[in-house]
């Protein structure tokens, strides 16, 4: 029996973790005969385990993603032009300890949003800072906000993660302005925070998008100088039922239709 005195003094601290664990750890100690050490490093290992849990809840909410699934949930089986390596090895973070940049192109539904998000939350997993917002997430962001002082508080909110995710450029094209805000993003990041984007669009199209052929020049010189692209080719993974491959997965032993959920973020 926890003595109350002990529980007010352990939520007064905010040790809830060693708190939801400390009898079954007396319990444990008792019949294990652990000593004092072994006993107080497993009540502090409990506490740590609660608290890392909480920071990854924490950044998985601020980091805004469309959708939060793993990367083992991804069917690498279906397309095969998805180097699995690669994107694993995207997943390490090394890149983002690196200070380098990743584009993901290929066509809608092939399974972009689905990847960058995973590896985002991979990320978050590792530490890292996260931020997830569309292209027109993005401009919107700057367009409502014209007061300069608002403006700048935006702008800091995308200079501050250690990854940086601007998903669906090339959808159609952005609003006015939009290529300013994307720029100065871009540059300040540069060599300082890891962006990662994806594009349904080739590089070429990316000045009719934005709408500023020196801006889209100067946001592909600096991002392209340190990226890592990642092409991706094949058929929609949304489309699949049309394209009559709802048929049983022979590598898979599964339905097509059971994964139905796994990219319906894809981009």
């Amino acid at each position: 029996m926890i003595r109350p005195s002990l529980t007010q003094a352990l939520r007064q601290l905010r040790l809830s973790g060693l708190l939801s664990s400390l009898e079954v750890r007396l319990a444990e100690a008792a019949g294990n005969r652990l000593d004092h050490g072994e006993f107080l490093e497993l009540l502090l290992q409990d506490e740590l385990a609660v608290r890392a849990s909480r920071q990854v809840e924490r950044r998985t909410k601020v980091a805004l993603f469309r959708e939060t699934k793993p990367l083992d949930e991804f069917d690498f089986a279906f397309n095969p032009s998805i180097k699995r390596k690669q994107i694993h090895e995207l997943a390490s973070c090394k890149f983002i300890r690196e200070k380098a940049d990743v584009l993901f192109l290929g066509p809608p539904g092939v399974g972009k949003s689905f990847l960058v998000q995973a590896i985002g939350q991979q990320a978050i997993k590792s530490g890292f800072l996260v931020l997830y917002r569309s292209i027109f997430d993005l401009a919107r962001d700057f367009l409502e906000e014209q007061a300069p002082i608002q403006q700048d508080k935006v702008l800091a909110r995308y200079l501050k993660p250690d990854l940086l995710i601007v998903d669906d450029m090339g959808m159609k094209q952005l609003p006015r302005r939009s290529g300013e805000y994307l720029l100065e993003i871009i540059m300040r990041r540069h060599e300082n925070r890891s962006t990662m984007m994806t594009s349904n669009r080739p590089l070429e199209d990316w000045a009719k998008l934005i709408g500023d052929v020196p801006a889209a020049t100067a946001i592909l010189d600096r991002f392209l100088q340190h990226a890592q692209i990642v092409s991706i080719t094949g058929k929609s993974y949304r489309l699949r039922k049309g394209a009559g491959l709802d048929q049983e997965s022979p590598k898979s032993g599964k339905a097509a239709d059971e994964p139905a959920t796994k990219e319906a973020a894809a981009s």
